[in-house]
């Protein structure tokens, strides 16, 4: 089936059903189900054997005890049978397999494809408040649990299912009171359930958040891991470490031990039964109700039977788990906060021309107080814009509204005219760059990283980039070039390397805008020099908003933006403020 269409299907399944996790499951396998009914034909003839056995020995025994003529016809036609279903065995597990196996992997590679691709299209505050330790614990181990349960209910439960019918068929063929008998064991399968699956279903709820308070704070770990050792708080961060992961192993261990009582109690009472079914079939024999060898066919079926039953009473904490996985998964794939873009305009191309009329800006949980308050100013194609000020004044939530991660609560923000909230912003974004202060770069190469997201780059394109970045020299000093790994998020290399990477990135995309989030404020004195030549060879001739924190970096700038609590208190050139003597001044002198 085509990924595409799974990924359809399991997203209009989620929608659909929302918290109901096993309309869900059943819906997401939508065009899967004759697989699973080839798999159970092909089940059925590898696993006949198993069942013919006992009518084999059964009959043999009968045979040698009561058969005086001719027995070796009775015991070879028995054995022959057998072992042509023996061999048949080999090919039809195989397509058994293939089949359930198939609609099974494709489901789950469909589940975390539908996760990454809604992932990708939930809005920056989403990704913002969810720790991302608990959407890697969602994509990896509650897509394996779903996986299990998909094993467990398709493979496994159809097995149960299919097991048991044809022993109590047969059963009920021979003889009508060891059936009744045998269907005993199907209401105590029914009170174990009814009694132990609300306790492991909410034990397993606590034991998966759990899980994910782990992983979230283990990647949390893992990126403070520079900070923690600097001011030796090693043993602070064991510690804490240790009381999560304390907390986790005894949600952990209770589960453990509800199931664990779960399977026991359920075992001790199935093999009550048995020793009741060996009874009463030793019981008929004296009575000579049956013959001798069909205590061998009996006790082998009620074997069967509960070998059956306590399989599906052990299902029961994967099923639990697996149920909690898909809502967990849920969490996700129902969440709506996701950038809409249908139906907008699609813009080819942009001048690079912007206008805030009154901009009022929000966060919706903070009650309506503004971070931005009536922001009026315009900029023309091609000029240079720098945003000023303190900490908190609202720098850089100007910026995510230019890029539009972020919508006005009020007034009205234009791009080339057109309002950012009917343009979509895919379209958009492809005539943009941005340079962050915290550069991200991946574990691959340098060139890798340099032409992420772009199909194809001609060695004119590549090399002007890298020239214009100032990294020809670093490059060339380097003993694999452009093959150099970065490594994680390019710990092996310096922040002004990083950053020129970076710029680089930006350059051979030729973007009509590009955005730089104080680009230059952690580093030194050298690598701001060459940033800053880098800035002015991306810069030339493209619309250009600039994060600044160093003053001295925004000199050449045509306009600067000072922000106090989300007001702007100057708007000008560096010489008009400067002539002020106002708020940009005395920022200015501060830095001399």
């Amino acid at each position: 089936m085509n990924t595409n269409k799974v990924e359809d299907i399991i997203l209009e399944s989620y929608n659909k059903y929302k918290r109901k996790p096993l309309k869900i499951l059943l819906a997401i396998y939508r065009g899967n189900y004759h697989k699973f009914l080839l798999s159970a034909f092909f089940y059925l003839i590898k696993h006949s054997p198993v069942w013919l056995m006992p009518i084999v020995i059964a009959n043999i025994v009968n045979a040698v005890m009561y058969d005086e003529k001719n027995p070796w016809n009775i015991i070879g036609l028995n054995v022959g049978v057998l072992v042509f279903l023996v061999v048949l065995n080999v090919p039809m597990n195989y397509l058994h397999i293939r089949f359930s196996s198939g609609a099974i992997r494709t489901v789950e590679a469909g589940l975390r494809s539908s996760l990454i691709r809604k992932l990708q299209q939930l809005s920056m505050n989403f990704h913002k408040d969810f720790q991302s330790g608990r959407i890697q614990s969602k994509v990896i181990r509650d897509v394996e649990a779903v996986q299990n349960l998909s094993s467990q209910l398709f493979i496994g439960l159809l097995n149960i299912a299919i097991n048991i019918t044809v022993a109590l068929s047969i059963t009920a063929a021979n003889n009508r009171f060891i059936f009744i008998f045998f269907l005993l064991t199907i209401p105590v399968a029914s009170i174990a359930i009814v009694f132990f699956r609300a306790r492991i279903k909410r034990q397993n709820h606590k034991f998966r958040k759990k899980i994910e308070s782990t992983s979230a704070r283990v990647i949390d770990m893992e990126q403070m891991i520079s900070l923690t050792r600097a001011h030796a708080l090693e043993d602070i961060e064991v510690r804490r470490m240790d009381d999560l992961i304390q907390n986790t192993s005894k949600e952990g261990y209770r589960l453990d031990i509800i199931q664990a009582n779960f399977g026991s109690v359920s075992w001790a009472v199935f093999q009550l039964f048995q020793l009741g079914c060996l009874g009463f079939t030793a019981w008929l024999v004296l009575d000579k109700q049956i013959q001798a060898g069909d205590i061998v066919l009996y006790q082998s079926y009620f074997t069967n039977i509960v070998a059956q039953v306590s399989a599906l009473i052990m299902l029961i904490p994967t099923i639990a788990k697996g149920m909690e996985s898909i809502s967990s998964i849920g969490e996700v794939l129902n969440d709506y906060d996701v950038e809409d873009n249908d139906g907008k305009l699609i813009l080819e191309g942009i001048e690079g021309r912007y206008e805030f009329k009154n901009v009022k800006f929000a966060y919706p949980d903070t009650k309506g107080d503004y971070v931005i308050e009536d922001l009026s100013i315009k900029v023309k194609p091609g000029e240079t814009v720098a945003f000023v000020g303190g900490s908190g004044a609202g720098k850089s939530t100007t910026i995510n509204l230019l890029i539009g991660f972020n919508f006005p609560s009020a007034g009205e923000l234009t791009i080339d005219g057109n309002n950012i909230k009917d343009i979509n912003l895919r379209t958009y974004r492809k005539h943009i760059a941005m340079v962050p202060q915290n550069t991200i770069l991946f574990s691959g190469s340098i060139l890798e990283n340099i032409t992420y997201g772009l199909p194809s780059v001609t060695k004119e394109q590549l090399n002007e980039a890298i020239e214009a970045a100032n990294l020809t020299e670093l490059i060339n000093n380097l003993p694999e070039g452009l093959d150099t790994r970065v490594g994680e998020q390019g710990n092996k290399l310096s922040g002004g390397q990083r950053q020129r990477i970076a710029i680089a990135r930006a350059i051979i995309r030729d973007p009509k805008v590009i955005i730089f989030d104080e680009a230059t404020s952690a580093l030194d004195s050298v690598s701001e020099s060459l940033i800053l030549d880098s800035m002015n060879n991306l810069t030339n001739g493209r619309t250009t908003f600039i994060v600044a924190h160093r003053l001295s970096t925004i000199r050449q700038a045509d306009k600067i933006c000072v922000l106090n609590n989300g007001i702007c208190t100057e708007y000008g050139t560096y010489d008009e403020l400067m002539a002020l003597k106002g708020e940009f001044y005395k920022m200015k002198k501060l830095q001399s």
